[in-house]
């Protein structure tokens, strides 16, 4: 189901490739099926069309620090963290520091 999934968001993606929307549903999916590079460069796409999306910032960081890309992480991390506080947004911040806290 999940390569269903997967093969499902890639054809909206490239049907329509400025939508985020799209891009995030296809990342969701290939990080629901434990394809955390596929994750990484949707979310890196999502970032590219609109890069103030905070949650993609945070989900990129996840799957890099999976796919051991530390100083990749640490900037998207950043990125996360500083989105977070120029949104106004509290709730992202224990994810944030649970993440900062697995890189070397």
């Amino acid at each position: 189901m999940s390569t269903e999934r997967i093969a499902r968001f890639r054809t909206l993606a490239e049907r329509e490739p400025d939508n985020p929307l799209h891009r995030f549903a296809l990342a969701q999916a290939c990080l629901s099926a434990g394809d955390w590079a596929g994750a990484e460069a949707a979310y890196a796409e999502c970032l590219r069309i609109k890069p103030d999306w905070m949650v993609a910032a945070i989900k990129r960081a996840r799957c890099l620090i999976e796919l051991q890309r530390w100083d990749e992480a640490r900037a998207s991390l950043d990125l996360g963290a500083d989105l977070a506080t120029q949104q106004g947004h509290d709730e992202p911040w224990g994810e944030i520091r649970e993440l900062m806290a697995q890189l070397p």
